[in-house]
């Protein structure tokens, strides 16, 4: 780390460098190509910048490209990447999808030394003739066992065959995939492989639980429960677009401060609802696993899964938003027997613990307060309680016989002799038994 960073490093507060940034630094300053295993939250995006931006030149175009699978980490990582690239004088900009192309088509006439972007948008604007790629001397592929999967490898091969032959790789993941055993042959040269899982530290403890809730108002009536625990907050994972439209009216319904972040919003919605639950706006941000990847929210107290992961690495994704840089944090999955045997099974091979929940733990939503003031609480509490007790033998509790019995004597026998809807019968009646007597 150069004299610059190290100054800056101790302004932050930071301590030392983890796991995975100690390990690529030397092979990444060297020139190697290299792939970065680690633990979500362990700071991968330092991890390639620190060695890098000191080999970059100013003003010699494009030479750190790196492509992220959304528009939210990318936007993420240009933020990181631009506090340290300050420092030495560079310029960063990001291209993804979801845009303006041709603002960003005009903010290309400034040069930037470094590009982070979604590969759509960029393949997009290099067959334009818009980005040129030919300055570029290294290539970083984050979270790449998603980039490296489906259609997306398709369009990641395209733009490395656009860079120069001899340009340094990088990959980063949080989780190993079966594709990483072929980068060598995809990729035409050596990749060395980093995998700090099993030697980081930077996690905080993290609880795993299996609260019991299987219908949709059973599993909302939960996130209420929950959001009414001081400072609560969480990524609510949700499969569906269709059940994230239920539990955000439930919740509203409920006055419980929620976003959405899915795919069918647009990038400014998407970009607010990510700054207002950083800000604790909000309490629940409902999401897709759009937002299971990469994305760090300092210090967010819980992940719920609304719905279950289907495969181990989304688990782990998805647990990873949470017990970041050492803090705890909690995870909450929701469902039945059926569905609590199914994810265990599919956890077998983890290091989780998965702890049955016999109850929500709900706790009033109070503030920290000083002696005087939670005795005045105590008592405008007991007030209003007070005020809500009905009078005269009332009860709020037991059987609705229970309740009868309470009522005051000449109340019950006033309701009782009291018939509305025959009032009117029997005066009718009354009146033709009274002019047949008479005839």
């Amino acid at each position: 780390m150069i004299e610059q960073f190290k100054i800056h490093f101790d302004e932050k507060g930071f301590h030392q460098p983890t796991a995975i940034q100690t390990a690529v630094e030397e092979p990444l300053s060297a020139g190697q190509s290299v792939l970065g295993i680690a633990p979500t939250g362990s700071g991968k995006t330092l991890a390639f910048a620190w060695p890098l931006l000191p080999r970059i030149a100013k003003s010699g175009g494009v030479q750190l490209l790196v492509l992220e699978p959304s528009q939210e980490l990318a936007m993420q990582t240009t933020r990181v990447l631009r506090e340290w690239a300050a420092i030495v004088h560079l310029r960063v900009q990001p291209l993804t999808g979801g845009a303006n192309i041709r603002r960003q088509i005009v903010q290309l006439r400034e040069h930037p030394e470094i590009i982070v972007g979604t590969p759509g948008r960029i393949l997009d604007l290099t067959n334009q003739g818009r980005l040129e790629l030919k300055t570029v001397r290294t290539l970083i592929i984050d979270e790449a066992d998603d980039l490296l999967q489906d259609d997306t490898e398709a369009v990641v091969e395209d733009i490395e065959r656009r860079i120069p032959i001899d340009s340094q790789l990088g990959f980063f993941s949080a989780t190993w995939a079966p594709v990483f055993k072929q980068l060598d042959d995809m990729f035409g040269q050596k990749i060395r492989l980093y995998d700090v899982r099993k030697t980081d530290r930077s996690r905080g403890e993290v609880h795993h639980y299996l609260l019991h809730a299987r219908s949709n108002p059973q599993k909302s009536e939960v996130l209420r429960k929950l959001c009414r625990q001081r400072d609560f907050r969480a990524l609510v994972f949700i499969n569906s677009q269709r059940t994230i439209s239920y539990v955000a009216a439930r919740m509203r319904h409920e006055h419980v401060k929620i976003a959405i972040l899915g795919g069918k919003e647009r990038g400014t919605k998407r970009a607010q609802a990510l700054r207002m639950i950083r800000k604790r706006q909000i309490q629940l941000l409902l999401t897709t696993d759009v937002a299971a990847r990469g994305l760090d929210i300092a210090k967010l107290p819980a992940v719920i899964n609304y719905d279950l992961p289907k495969e181990t690495n989304q688990y782990v994704h998805r647990a990873g938003r949470t017990g970041r840089q050492g803090e705890p944090g909690t995870v909450y999955n929701l469902g039945d027997d059926h569905d609590f045997r199914r994810l265990k099974k599919l956890l077998a091979d983890t290091d989780y613990q998965l702890e049955v929940l016999p109850a929500v733990p709900e706790t009033k939503h109070d503030l920290h307060l000083d002696n005087d003031g939670e005795k005045a609480t105590a008592a405008l509490d007991q007030h209003q309680r007070d005020q809500k007790r009905p009078k005269s033998g009332w009860s709020l509790w037991g059987s609705r016989k229970k309740v009868a019995d309470a009522l005051p004597t000449k109340s019950r026998r006033h309701k009782k002799n009291r018939h509305h809807k025959n009032k009117g019968i029997r005066f009718k009646r009354r009146k033709q038994q009274e002019q047949a007597a008479k005839h």
